[in-house]
């Protein structure tokens, strides 16, 4: 699942490769945690295992792509 998430005072959006496994029911409710304040940090795991943290006061939008959607390129 691929998740992109715009800053706000930064020209450029997070684009984050998520597990295919990923639960989308509870990412959503980590995403709205971090949008209410319960949460000052979201904090996602990439499909490699990395971690990324983003500051919650700094997050302008979130998109979340189709769960099992194919990147788009050449191969």
């Amino acid at each position: 699942m691929d998740i992109r998430i715009g800053v706000s005072d930064s020209p450029r959006e997070i684009n984050i490769q998520l597990s295919d496994d990923t639960d989308r029911e509870e990412l959503r409710g980590r995403i709205d945690a971090a949008l209410a304040g319960d949460a000052s940090t979201l904090w996602l795991a990439d499909d490699k295992g990395k971690d990324v943290g983003v500051a919650a006061s700094k997050i302008a939008y979130v998109e979340l792509g189709p769960e099992g959607g194919n990147p788009i390129g050449f191969s």
